[in-house]
This record gives structure tokens, sequence and C-alpha cells, in this order.
């Protein structure tokens, strides 16, 4: 009777013990995911800020539509390293338009010797995918345009003060509005208005969005 409960106590632990493994190996996966999918996020932030410093490209940043150079399977093998798993596989996927990995792992940790047979030191294998997603958009007329086009923007303007001139003939009035319009469309052009999931976003390129995180901008998220 004692040793049919001891028994059953034992094989109780081995299966509580594979239970941990498994879920610490698809703790390890999940991180290795997150972690390829968060150096993308880094990048596309960086190089965001480089186009809003540049005035030209934002958009294309924002969207996550960039083409990469980074070592996103580099990453995922750092956190698989640090939960004490081995990366065997780092893909890249697209998943209803976002970006992302999809990473396989094994364990290097195991169950340890049982009483329960074919147990003993079991390693387990997961598999995660996350993806990274946009959060933002431009809000209101193209800023891109506006960016590039501080002048397009200004010249529109310009051009209808200076028809207006050239018929008036006053040409040192509409140099004097011309100046004007300038200094404001450009003061107005500097601002890039974005809407974050629902939520209003200003970037003064002047402050080079030293207060953003690349949360404010993408988030990255574990999918199926």
């Amino acid at each position: 009777m004692i040793a049919g409960l001891l028994f059953l106590a034992f094989a109780f632990f081995a299966v509580a013990q594979a239970a941990t493994v498994r879920n610490g190996g698809q703790t390890a996966a999940d991180a290795a995911a997150l972690g390829a999918a968060e150096d993308d996020r880094r990048q596309f932030f960086d190089g965001f800020l480089d186009a809003v410093e540049a005035a030209r490209g934002w958009q294309d940043w924002l969207a996550a539509g960039t083409p990469l150079t980074g070592d996103g399977c580099g990453a995922a093998a750092h956190f698989a390293d640090r939960n004490r798993s081995d990366l065997l596989t780092c893909d890249p996927v697209t998943r209803d338009g976002d970006l992302g990995y999809r990473v396989g792992i094994e364990t290097r940790f195991d169950t340890g010797r049982t009483i329960v047979p074919g147990a003993d030191n079991r390693t387990a294998k997961a598999t995660a995918t996350a993806v990274l997603r946009p959060r933002c958009v431009a809000d209101g007329p193209d800023d891109g345009t506006g960016d590039d086009g501080t002048e397009g923007g200004g010249s529109e303007e310009n051009g209808t003060g200076t028809g207006g001139d050239s018929t008036g003939g006053g040409t040192g009035d509409g140099s004097d509005d011309s100046d004007d319009s300038e200094g404001s469309d450009g003061n107005s052009a500097e601002e890039i208005r974005l809407r974050c999931d629902g939520e209003d976003l200003t970037i003064d390129p002047e402050h080079g969005g030293r207060d953003l995180k690349p949360s404010d901008l993408f988030s990255v998220v574990l999918v199926e």
C-alpha cells in the first residue's frame, strides 16, 4: 500500500517536472521570437528618427516597409540562450501584412531522472511566432510631401501670391507676402502629426524625437 502511494507520488512528480520543462521551453521560444521582432522594431525606430531629421522618407519607416539589414535571428539566439535553450530554427514570416519571425528552440535543461520509463532526461522543443505592428499613421495632409515639400506647400501659396502680384503689378508686396507665407508654412510643416491607436501624437523634428520610445510607434506581439 505504502509502496503504491510512493510510486504514485513519484509519478506525479515526474509529470509535473515534464510540464515544467515544457513550460520553460515555451517561455524560451516566446522570448526568442519577441527578441527577434524587437530587434527589427529598434531598426525601424532608428530609421524613422533619421528620416525625420533628414525630412524625407519617414513614412516608409513608420509603416515598417523599408528593407532591413539587421540580425533578428541573432537576437533570437541571444534570448534563447538567456533562457537556457538553443535556437534550432529562425525564419522571417509575414502575418496579415505584419513582418515577424517564427523560431524553434530546444531546452538545455531536462526532466532529470524519474521512475517513469522513458521519461528520464527529456528536453523540450517549442516554437513561437512574433510580429511587429505599426501603431501610427500620418494624420491630416501627407506630411512626407510636406517634409520634402515644405517648399512644395509654400510654393502652392507662393504661386497664388505671385500670380496675384504679376497681374496686379505689386512685386514688392508679393515678395513680402511670399516670405511670410513661406515662414508660416515652414513652421507648420516642421511638425509631424500622427494618429497612434486613436491617440494624437505630434513630433517636432527640431527635438529629433528624443521623447519617443520604439513602443510609441510599433508594437511587438506573439501570434499563432
